[in-house]
């Protein structure tokens, strides 16, 4: 699974959400920064070439739907994170998280109580 860049994987997040969608309707989720209608229909072209996205194709026209799943991607990416930024560990990664205030005392006996139930 090739890594996609940040405007790609918004248009998943989008294609995700919708299910599936034609250019217009991703055009008309994107809040900020939107692209040229033209840029898009690349953007998610490419997609399609990365083997991300496929189509349902009405004459002209394409209706585009992920292939991948938000799940499958998300592991894929957390993965890929924790071996190349917190050495292949864990513990690692939620210090990060501890140390820049961005996980709570309570969210972290949460994890502990599930890990616990797991045994």
């Amino acid at each position: 699974m090739q890594k996609l860049t940040n405007k790609e994987e918004e248009v998943m997040h989008i294609l995700w959400k919708l299910e599936q969608a034609f250019v217009k309707d991703v055009m008309a989720e994107i809040k900020e920064d939107k692209p040229h209608y033209n840029t898009l229909s690349t953007m998610i072209r490419n997609l399609v070439d990365k083997g991300f996205v496929s189509y349902n194709a009405y004459g002209k026209t394409h209706q585009y739907y992920p292939v991948i799943e938000k799940e499958a991607y998300r592991k894929r990416f957390m993965t890929n994170a924790i071996e190349h930024y917190f050495n292949n560990s864990y513990k690692n990664m939620v210090s990060f998280f501890a140390k820049e205030e961005k996980i709570s005392v309570d969210e972290l006996k949460e994890i502990i109580n599930l890990i616990e139930k797991k045994k």
